[in-house]
């Protein structure tokens, strides 16, 4: 399946060759998104909180690590491998530890939540820092309206990490999102958790709401409907327990590689299926895929299923409004299948998609062309005309998780294979993926 050398840089560079079926049934990794918020509300709440299934990947270390250094206890503490089930002892009413310097590593999720927090704790003095690559990606989306509550932050160039947080008595206040997010929202009411008064976040269109759901679970006050969420301020949160159910995002890749590989024949296991998360089922049974979705249960108010999905013919379809964020990082996977497609596939009003670990529309764009896609780059998104296939090539990471994943599966279904440079980049989110994907390929 795969070949591997370590390049001059130290990073991991791996051979996907053209592969036959895939076969056989996984449970992907955590979710991501999930497994974050249980850390920082984790950490918010008085008393101890039981995680199941947290994520072990560079990222939610990373959360950890920040929550543990402001004040939460996590026991047993995770070393060479993450324990199947921890106990998170959050600091509760009296704050977390009032100084500190935060390393968020590529933790884009940490470096837009956690802010939310910490602004509203009154004469703490915090300051988040992470990787090169963390130091591009901007955060005036979360400064400016946390300004707007009374916070004191500073930021890079008035846009870009580090953040210096100087906590301050926050109040309550409206927000119309300029731009779908969920990290922004989220930030928001956090923030409003230590407020004077409620805070009303309104969203341009629908977002992941596993910040709303946790939150109600650990008793806060929240009132949704109609594109508002507004959340009460709450210092006496107790969560009690979370499952973190498997990543749809990280299921992603199997479900497109299982698409375009005939013959291939794949199920994947208690997956979240929460419907803010499933864009990228409803996106791809539109384009023909054989997908069906088995529920399971549900696990503290995250549904739960199996997924199974077969080989099918593929034609392309238009991606846009608000399918967008209900799928927002899925979408370099969801390129990827246009391309095996027939047909013309149109992905717009993403321009979110510039603001990941990299600008996703033109790398997606450099990557899939290199491999011999008729593709072109829009400013809010990109076109694909289907050709059936890929010749194959080589890509970049970029340091990019999704880009290093896209570049392995791309390689499997291309005629020549793909060379992926920075291939250890997908441990920020799914540590086994080779490992996964070769005992699929038998």
């Amino acid at each position: 399946m795969s070949g591997h050398e370590v390049d001059l840089d130290g990073g991991e560079r791996a051979t996907f060759r053209p592969s036959g079926a895939l076969r056989g049934s996984l449970v992907p990794p955590a979710d991501k998104s999930i497994s974050h918020r249980a850390a920082i509300i984790g950490a918010i709440a008085e008393g101890p909180t039981v995680v199941t299934n947290y994520l072990d990947s560079d990222d939610t270390r990373s959360t950890l690590s920040a929550v543990a250094g402001l004040g939460a206890m996590v026991n047993p503490e995770p070393l060479n491998a993450m324990p199947e089930e921890f106990t998170i002892e959050g600091v509760g009413p009296t704050g977390p530890r009032s100084l500190g310097r935060i390393d968020v590593g590529n933790a884009g999720t940490l470096m837009r939540l956690l802010p939310g927090w910490l602004a509203g704790c009154d004469g703490g003095l915090w300051r988040m820092d992470g990787d090169a690559s963390i130091r591009r990606r901007p955060v005036d989306r979360i400064s400016v309206p946390l300004g707007l509550m009374g916070a004191q932050i500073e930021v890079t160039e008035e846009r870009f990490p580090p953040i210096k947080i100087d906590g301050r008595v926050l109040k309550g206040i409206e927000y119309e999102l300029p731009v779908a997010s969920a990290q922004v929202k989220s930030c928001l009411l956090l923030a409003g958790l230590r407020a004077e008064g409620p805070t009303t976040v309104i969203e341009p269109i629908a977002t992941r709401d596993h910040t709303e759901v946790m939150l109600e679970a650990a008793g806060a006050r929240i009132e949704r409907g109609e594109g508002r969420v507004t959340v009460w301020p709450s210092e006496n949160l107790s969560l009690e327990r979370v499952e973190v159910p498997a990543d749809i995002s990280s299921a992603a890749f199997f479900l497109v590689a299982a698409s375009i590989v005939p013959g291939s024949e794949v199920v994947i296991d208690r997956t979240g299926v929460n419907p803010t998360r499933t864009g990228i089922v409803d996106i791809l049974r539109r384009m023909g895929a054989d997908i069906e979705v088995e529920p399971l249960d549900d696990g503290a108010g995250e549904p739960i299923a199996r997924i199974t999905v077969r080989s099918a013919p593929l034609t392309g379809t238009r991606v846009e409004g608000a399918e967008i964020p209900l799928a927002i990082d899925e979408l370099p996977i969801v390129a990827l299948a246009a391309c095996f497609a027939e047909g013309e596939t149109i992905i717009a009003d993403a321009e979110e998609l510039k603001a990941k670990e990299s600008d996703r529309i033109a790398v997606v764009v450099d990557a899939l062309s290199g491999f011999g896609a008729e593709i072109e780059a829009r400013e809010d998104g990109m076109r694909i005309v289907g050709t059936g296939g890929l010749r194959g090539g080589s890509v970049d990471s970029h340091g990019d998780h999704r880009i290093a994943m896209l570049g392995a599966i791309a390689g499997i279904a291309s005629r020549e294979g793909v060379v992926v440079d920075g291939m250890d980049a997908a441990a920020v989110s799914y540590p086994t993926f080779q490992q996964d994907l070769g005992r699929l390929l038998g």
